[in-house]
Order: C-alpha cells, then sequence, then structure tokens
C-alpha cells in the first residue's frame, strides 16, 4: 500500500512509523528541515521537502495514485487544502486532522465532503477521551473499548499482592473454568512483549493486557489488584484545549474538576466557559500553590501541558503530597520508562489513538484498533463476511499466523472470550491480537476483501 503522510509532527512521525513497521509504501510531506533531518534518522519512509499546499510538491510524493493521504499537521488550513489537492489528484482516501470548532463542527459536513475525507480525527479529543477512560478504571494503564463496548481491552502493572501475581496461565484457567470471562493476551517484561503460552506464569512488575467482557470487568480489575471505584475529584493541570474537553466530559458526570493554568487572559476564559469548574491562574510546577489547593487530596491529576518537565514535575509533587493517581501527556516517549519508578502512575501520548483511527481505515473491513507505543501487537475487531473463509469455520481449521490470538466473539450482543474450537458465523463481531503485518491477511480472510 502506498501512504502519504502530511506532517512529520508527533502524531504525524508516529503514524508514518506504524505503517512502515507493517509494510506499506510511506512518503511523508514536511516544510521543516530539521524535522525531515529527525525522520531520516528514525523512519524508513521517502521524505519530500516542501508545504502540502504546493501542487508540484504533492505530485512529487505520489499523492494521486495513494492508497491513503494522512494530512496531520498542527494547521487546519495546510490539512484542509491538502486533502483537497489529494482528492482532485485521485487519492482513494483520505484522513483530515482539524481542531478547530468551526471545521470540526455539523456545519462543516459540507466541507469535509468538499475535500474527500473519509475521516476526521482530532488528537486534543482522542487523548481527552483516553484520559476519561483511565479515570474511570483507577489503575490502568491502558483501555479500549471493542465490539459497542461488550469488550474491554485492560492494560495494567501487575504488584506483589495482585491475586494474579505468581500464577501460571493454566492455573488462571482452570480457576475460571468452563466459562471464560477474561483471557491474558499479551505480556511485557522489561523490553520483550509476548502473546503467552498456558504454563507462563506471571510476576509482579509484568505489564499485562486483557480482554474481557463488559460485565465482568469488576471482577478482573481486582484480579489485577486495581480499585473498582473510579475517581470523582479531579485536578487537570494545563487549560489548553485538551484539559477543556476533559473538564467538560468530566462535569457531565457530575465529578469535581479543578483547572490550573498559568495564562490569564486563557484563565478567564475557562472560568467564563466552564460551569462548574475551579478554574485557578498559576503555575502547575509552582509547590506553594499545589499545596494551598490541597492537590494532594484529589483522587487524581492529570497534567497535560506542552511541557513534558512541567507535567512530570506537577504529577511527582502531586503523587507525594497524596494524590492517589497521577496521569501525565508525555511527548518525548523515551522518558516514559522512567516514569512509573519515579512515582507517576499513568503516561499517555496524543500519537495513539489518532494513529489507531488511521490503521482502522486502512486495514479495510476492521471496525476498530487499538495499538501501544511499545510494540507491533494489535487489538482489532473484525465482523465476519458469510462469503468470507473464516464463515463457518474453527479457529483450528484456519491456520492463523503465529502469535495471533483469538480474544473474543460477539455474536447477536452476546460476548464469548475465545476458544480454539469456537465455529465462526456470519455476522460474528470478532477481537484480535496480532502483529501489525498480520492485520491485513486476517482481514481479508474474514471479510472476504
Amino acid at each position: 500500500m502506498r501512504v502519504v503522510v502530511v506532517g512529520a509532527g508527533e502524531v504525524g512521525t508516529h503514524v508514518a512509523q506504524l505503517l512502515s513497521r507493517e509494510g506499506s509504501d510511506v512518503t511523508v510531506i514536511e516544510s521543516n528541515a530539521g524535522r525531515i533531518a529527525q525522520i531520516d534518522k528514525l523512519l524508513d519512509v521517502s521524505v519530500v521537502h516542501g508545504s502540502a499546499t504546493d501542487l508540484e510538491v504533492m505530485r512529487t510524493a505520489g499523492v494521486g495514485d495513494c492508497t491513503l493521504l494522512v494530512a496531520a499537521t498542527s494547521n487546519d488550513e495546510v490539512n484542509l487544502v491538502a486533502a483537497l489537492i489529494g482528492k482532485l489528484e485521485g487519492a482513494r482516501q483520505i484522513i483530515v486532522r482539524l481542531e478547530r470548532p468551526g471545521t470540526r463542527s455539523e456545519k462543516a459536513k459540507a466541507l469535509h465532503e468538499a475535500v474527500g475525507a473519509t475521516l476526521v480525527i482530532d488528537p486534543d479529543e482522542s487523548v481527552a477521551r483516553e484520559i476519561l477512560d483511565l479515570l474511570t478504571y483507577p489503575g490502568a494503564a491502558e483501555i479500549a473499548r471493542l465490539a459497542d463496548d461488550e469488550i474491554l481491552m485492560v492494560g495494567a502493572t501487575l504488584s506483589e499482592d495482585a491475586p494474579f501475581t505468581g500464577k501460571s496461565l493454566s492455573e488462571i484457567g482452570e480457576e475460571n473454568e468452563p466459562d471464560w470471562d477474561f483471557i491474558l493476551c499479551t505480556i511485557t517484561r522489561g523490553d520483550r512483549t509476548i502473546v503467552p503460552r498456558k504454563d507462563f506464569r506471571l510476576e509482579a512488575g509484568d505489564n499485562v493486557r486483557v480482554v474481557c467482557k463488559n460485565r465482568a470487568k469488576g471482577n478482573l480489575l481486582r484480579q489485577l489488584g486495581l480499585e473498582t471505584v473510579e475517581h470523582h475529584r479531579i485536578m487537570i493541570l494545563g487549560g489548553g484545549r485538551t484539559g477543556e474537553i476533559l473538564a467538560r466530559a468530566l462535569v457531565a458526570k457530575d465529578h469535581i474538576v479543578s483547572i490550573i493554568d498559568r495564562d490569564p487572559a486563557r484563565a478567564r476564559e475557562l472560568a467564563d466557559r466552564l460551569d462548574g469548574v475551579l478554574v485557578l491562574e498559576g503555575d502547575i510546577t509552582d509547590a506553594q500553590l499545589l499545596e494551598e489547593e490541597a492537590v494532594g487530596s484529589y483522587d487524581a491529576v492529570v497534567a497535560l501541558t506542552g511541557e513534558d518537565d512541567a507535567n512530570i514535575l506537577a504529577c511527582l509533587f502531586a503523587k507525594r503530597s497524596g494524590a492517589r493517581e497521577t496521569i501525565a501527556v508525555l511527548h518525548r516517549l523515551e522518558l516514559r520508562h522512567l516514569l512509573r519508578d519515579a512515582g507517576v502512575d499513568v503516561a499517555i501520548s496524543p500519537r495513539t489513538a489518532s494513529a489507531n483511527e488511521v490503521l482502522r481505515v486502512l486495514h479495510g473491513g476492521v471496525s476498530a484498533v487499538a495499538t501501544t507505543l511499545d510494540d507491533d501487537i494489535e487489538f482489532f475487531e473484525i465482523e465476519v463476511d458469510p462469503l468470507s473463509e473464516a464463515a463457518g469455520a474453527t479457529v483450528r481449521e484456519l491456520g492463523l499466523p503465529r502469535d495471533t490470538l483469538i480474544a473474543a466473539i460477539v455474536r447477536n450482543g452476546k460476548p464469548t472470550i475465545g476458544r480454539a474450537d469456537v465455529r465462526f458465523q456470519s455476522g460474528d463481531h470478532v477481537v484480535f491480537v496480532a502483529h501489525g503485518k498480520d492485520v491485513d491477511h486476517l482481514s481479508r480472510m474474514f471479510t472476504n476483501s
């Protein structure tokens, strides 16, 4: 597949990296020479220097015969013009990053159609939604909702006293026979991530990803050693667009919310626009301010400015002061492995949610995708087509690629955990765990595409 990515910022770079790793032929368009030098060092992609609003630059990148164009700069106008050029030149599918309400609203749908947008993405909204899920499941490091929320993927690090710790997968399976409510899908220990076998024994410090039936989430959280009551009092550090979106969502769920932002004009704007939110002006790294506002009394403290250092320092201070959980938005990903040991509970990136949306469009027939920053394993959902190879076959008969796991099947709205003898039916929604390079093959197998 040929993919053109416009913009080598945080989101564009991650999208290019994922698609290149999966085997796509990726070309990145970037106007900043410094970013191009970084891309050349990091990724195995082609790079075109110039503006995506320049027709000749877009033609040089091969936009006319690409499978997918992703316009992912932080400038709505550039993305819209790039999308329009892509449409006129013949790009088959177009994803556009748009952030301003005026270009994202229902009234702008005609604009989206005019530029040929297959999908509109918004990293700020995606991050806010991801944080909202994490606040609902305290202690979890990752949450993904699949199959109309009938299935959850929960990622968490095992503590010494978690019930799963010290048990093998076969022991856990025997305890939960005959009708499993969850299945352990991946284990990350150190720098290595595997799809584990039955004799694998879990240890404290393992990062596990588990797929479960939504109705069984309470039991799973207890087995993982996590809390089962969601946070109620939330402090948001940084009043940018992501913070505003998150605050609105939390207030709508009757949470108690405070925001700190250092820009006086922005603080006043937020105070006028956010009913039911305490808005404070100040620096999120000001220890005296955080103490005065009793940061340690909050259930969760979320730091989401554009400055990693400030986010980390504020979270460390909040945790030391007694906050139950801290979440930091992180842009320099090389720091993320250090944060948990330092005292930051969860680090998230604006990259993943947007990349998941891109992959969903690229892999035809895939309903949802969840990726991680640490490995090439993906969680995704496919509906079984009646004319596909999979319809009427069992897991054993299909001969799936190595390390591919059928995690769950939802049939007529009823979820079950995957077993080797399950026979797929037309209309089943199947949740897979697989390496990214195998997703297209699996999609063809189940969708007849």
